[in-house]
């Protein structure tokens, strides 16, 4: 494990918006009074969502939301990898795997592509639209090479495709995640060799299927 640290660049203060205090809420409910510390790692997704990072005014303001010591906030938001420490790009924060598979099938080309167009991994770029990083495994080894863009996994990727989903993305621009080559999930390359009847997955022999009556309790 990296020793993880907050970044020596600070906002001065934080405050979260009406709607993520409202989510924020919505899942300290699910818990019984008490517990309400249970939903640290979802609220702070919701920090990160709002801000794109997870800065230390905001770990402050979720200990004080949640009763809970700063440091309890902080023990959480460093172990987790998931939760980013300082700024990212404002464009698109790139995770590209580099786990086995990932790196048998060409992942160090992306990561060719990372250092030429944004710079060293775990910087913004010099324009602040991207912030890259190498990841372990995202758990998509059958369309690799892969990478996590924001929210998103843009898999079976080449340097080429891959440089056209960074200019998408340099141009404010949302690329349909998934796979690069059209491949439906992780079936194969040269597409579906069983289960192809489209009626299988479209309801429609749900439909013409005739469910027996059966007898009551009072009846049985």
């Amino acid at each position: 494990m990296s020793v993880r640290r907050l970044s020596p660049n600070q906002p001065e203060s934080f405050a979260f918006k009406p709607a993520t205090l409202k989510a924020a809420k919505d899942w300290m409910a699910n818990f019984p009074p008490g517990k309400q510390q249970s939903a640290m790692v979802p609220i702070l997704w919701l920090v990160q969502k709002q801000e794109g990072w997870v800065p230390e005014p905001a770990i402050r303001a979720v200990a004080e939301l949640l009763g809970v010591p700063v440091i309890r906030v902080l023990e959480v938001v460093t172990f987790y990898t998931m939760f980013m420490l300082e700024p990212v790009g404002t464009h698109a924060l790139v995770q590209v795997c580099g786990t086995t598979p990932c790196q048998t099938r060409g992942s160090e080309d992306l990561m060719a592509v990372c250092k030429r167009r944004i710079g060293a991994q775990n910087h913004r770029s010099a324009d602040g639209k991207f912030y890259w990083q190498e990841v372990e495994c995202l758990g998509a080894c059958a369309n690799a090479p892969m990478a996590a863009i924001n929210d998103r996994y843009y898999e079976d990727l080449t340097p080429e495709s891959f440089e056209a989903l960074l200019d998408d993305f340099a141009a404010g621009k949302t690329p349909k995640p998934g796979s690069a080559v059209g491949r439906v999930g992780s079936s194969p390359v040269s597409g579906l060799t069983s289960l192809t009847d489209a009626k299988l997955f479209d309801g429609s022999l749900g439909k013409k299927l005739k469910v027996p009556n059966l007898p009551s309790k009072a009846s049985a």
